[in-house]
């Protein structure tokens, strides 16, 4: 089951809004106008009613609620990652930031976009919504931009008829959850401007062939590049799916390597 938890947000801001606004438009007068009449009566019992329960805690988690559903909606968002499908950027148990203006600023629910900041740009590290099931967000690295055309032959990336260069620099060695990828080739890729390692196993067949990218959509794939569901094997990934842009790694925990991994703390995503 999948917690629906900016809906969450909403209706617990909502509620807990209305309960505060009820209260100083409506019940708070009326207490304050009981007490009045309490004290004209000079009638000690009762002289100052107590605020209900609900709306003292209304008052008090309304401001940390609505700070939270505006920095998780409009700034920053954390996710875990929780499979190996962007080895080596990312590995099991990373806990990053993602940038939620980068590319432009949603409505919290129902997602529709209310500013244009920007679009993503080839090589981007990016979070979406899962296309087949938008409940569930998933990470993959920008590869194609509308109109593209993206070739995949023999472990190889083609953009628009040009090969994207590959360098071996040696062999993978995975520690904790992801010591499974042991012995993969650990190459450097250089896609656009920047330059970032994949994953590949040489012998594993894969889907291979070639896509257009349609215009407001973009092809993705896992830098692990045979251990990755992605945009071969689905399609492209629709504008208005996107969540953010991922940045920085703040925390990393995989109890099959022992839990804290101190030195992925404080890594920026590229």
């Amino acid at each position: 089951m999948n917690l629906d938890f900016p809906l969450i947000l909403v209706l617990a801001a909502l509620t807990t809004g209305v309960i505060w606004l009820l209260d100083v438009l409506l019940w708070a007068p009326r207490r304050r106008a009981a007490d009045t009449a309490a004290a004209a009566k000079d009638s000690p019992a009762g002289r100052t009613q107590k605020e209900p329960l609900i709306v003292e805690y209304s008052r008090s988690f309304f401001p940390i609620i609505m700070l939270v559903l505006v920095l998780r909606s409009f700034v920053v968002e954390p996710f875990r990652i929780p499979s190996g499908s962007m080895m080596p950027t990312l590995l099991i148990g990373d806990f990053i930031l993602v940038n939620k203006f980068a590319y432009g600023l949603r409505l919290p629910v129902i997602n529709t976009k209310i500013v244009d900041l920007g679009e993503p740009q080839r090589g981007d590290v990016v979070v979406f919504r899962y296309p087949k099931e938008p409940a569930i967000d998933y990470i993959k690295r920008v590869i194609g931009l509308p109109g593209d055309h993206v070739a995949y032959y023999d472990k190889m990336l083609y953009i628009n008829g040009k090969p994207i260069q590959q360098e071996p620099v040696g062999i993978y060695t995975g520690v904790g959850s992801g010591e499974v990828m042991t012995g993969a080739s650990l190459r450097l890729e250089e896609l656009g401007a920047a330059e970032h390692r994949i994953l590949v196993q040489p012998g594993t067949r894969g889907v291979e062939g070639e896509f257009v990218v349609p215009e407001g959509h973009y092809f993705v794939m896992g830098d692990n590049r045979d251990n990755s569901n992605d945009s071969r094997y689905w399609g492209p990934v629709p504008e208005e799916n996107l969540v953010g842009k991922a940045f920085f790694i703040w925390l990393n925990w995989d109890s099959a390597n022992g839990g804290v991994g101190w030195n992925r703390i404080g890594k920026q995503i590229e």
